[in-house]
């Protein structure tokens, strides 16, 4: 299994980044994917979810602002993030909820069961 994210980088407040995660040696369009991050000194946060469905959550700091989408004939799943702030600075990884994926339904999604985990990528946003 295979989580392997890009696109992490340095922006000005305001701007634009999309990162990517590529899935590889499971079942990516059967299970849950989610990105999460952290920041130094704070707890992981989950950012934003879409389940099997297409169905997507977002946490309510990024509401708005970002978009997560997948592209299972890719096995690939993105972050769009617009209007960016400094308090977006974080590392940024990708998970995934491997089926049958109960409690990525559920309003707490960001407790479900998520084996897998990327190495993560920088997003940093300056002022």
């Amino acid at each position: 299994v295979q989580l392997v994210e890009s696109g992490g980088g340095s922006v000005q407040t305001g701007g634009s980044l999309r990162i990517s995660c590529a899935a590889s040696g499971f079942r990516y369009g059967s299970a849950c994917m989610a990105w999460f991050r952290q920041a130094p000194g704070k707890e992981r946060e989950g950012v934003a979810v879409i389940r099997r469905s297409g169905t997507t959550t977002y946490a309510d700091s990024v509401k708005g602002r970002f978009t997560i989408s997948r592209d299972n004939a890719k096995n690939t799943l993105y972050l769009q993030m617009n209007t960016l702030k400094p308090e977006d600075t974080a590392m940024y990884y990708c998970a995934a909820d491997p089926p049958p994926s109960v409690d990525c339904y559920s309003d707490s999604w960001w407790v479900a069961d998520f084996d897998y985990w990327g190495q993560g990528t920088q997003v940093t946003v300056s002022s």
